[in-house]
């Protein structure tokens, strides 16, 4: 081999070596794909960065596939996708990484409500609407985001208190004392403050009411049967179990039937979950959870209607909130076979 040649072979595999060092500190722990490369023909469409907070549910598996089913090129988009991991930091490198691509919409659900000003700002001064994604953002600023695609936390927790009022009324326990252990999602995420708040206003109002402990699970099944694990031994005597996602709630099952309680309808211990999952609406359907207050993951064709409207110049809500129901042995049937998720 020539020296030229030998020179050539050697500069190329460092060129090579430059571009994977690049890419690799541009992800930075930042899952993210391209729906596809982007050709000269796509000027026309409406190119979307979308950061989802991670991937630690079944209920957030549902939503992604919802944003990806519908920002798809035959609907016009050119979709940009990050995977947070449960990050906020990667979601404020992403969330830079489609300013410098200079996208035409940024979609994203914020991992916590808090700490978002300045990339927010910077998005803004980029003239990029931000469309927040079933989260919310607490930010000094509104106008840091043109709306919110949804649910209502707030009003979930107290949907759940509210079930619970009605439950031990029509079981002729509404005065007796009640001990409730509650499992939380990630503290400071909208999700943990809305439906921690909403249960606690129901529950501010009754003092037979005794919540025992509230204890952070991540929103996993596998830190949820960890924690309850411990709890069933220091509480005994609970009655209810809150539990703020059914990826927990199904871990937080698995270890008191290991502590030999029984749970849901005839069951020792109440279990009151969220998100309604079709695995968990079969638990429903069998008594097994006595009841599932819905969060709706199906935002995606919610986010193109309101991105096709801001394209058309037209006035759009501050807030869209999906609909959504609370599930009990005595309707949950006729929901379960049109559940995909």
């Amino acid at each position: 081999m020539s020296k030229k040649l030998a020179l050539s072979v050697v500069i190329g595999l460092c060129l090579i070596c430059l571009v994977f060092m690049f890419l690799f500190s541009f992800s930075d722990g930042v899952s993210s794909y391209i729906s596809d490369e982007k050709t000269v023909t796509d000027d026309n469409l409406i190119m979307v960065g979308v950061s989802q907070l991670g991937s630690e549910s079944v209920w957030r598996t549902a939503n992604t596939e919802s944003v990806q089913n519908a920002l798809t090129r035959e609907n016009g988009y050119f979709l940009l996708f990050s995977n947070a991991r449960q990050i906020q930091e990667n979601q404020i490198k992403a969330i830079r990484g489609f300013i410098s691509q200079k996208v035409d919409y940024i979609v994203f659900s914020p991992v916590t409500e808090t700490g978002w000003d300045t990339v927010l700002t910077e998005a803004k001064e980029a003239k990029i609407p931000v469309i927040l994604m079933d989260r919310a953002a607490d930010v000094d600023d509104d106008s840091l985001y043109v709306t919110r695609v949804g649910s209502d936390m707030h009003s979930e927790g107290k949907q759940a208190g509210m079930w619970l009022e009605e439950e031990l009324r029509n079981k002729g326990t509404f005065d007796d004392e009640i001990n409730i252990v509650v499992l939380t999602g990630n503290k400071g995420s909208s999700a943990e403050i809305g439906r921690s708040g909403g249960f606690h206003e129901i529950a501010a109002k009754h003092d037979n009411w005794n919540i025992l402990a509230e204890v952070d699970a991540d929103f996993t099944t596998s830190k949820a049967k960890e924690e309850m694990r411990k709890l069933v031994k220091k509480y005994p005597d609970m009655d209810v179990v809150v539990s703020q996602n059914d990826d927990m709630t199904f871990g937080a099952i698995e270890a008191l039937n290991e502590a030999g309680k029984t749970t849901g309808v005839n069951g020792d211990v109440k279990i009151i979950s969220f998100d309604a999952c079709k695995e968990a609406l079969i638990m429903v359907e069998k008594g097994i959870i006595n009841v599932d207050i819905e969060c709706n993951p199906l935002q995606g064709n919610y986010i193109s209607n309101v991105i096709k409207s801001l394209e058309k110049g037209e006035t759009i809500q501050k807030e869209y909130i999906v609909d959504e129901m609370v599930f009990t042995q005595d309707n949950v049937s006729e929901y379960i076979g049109e559940r995909t998720y």
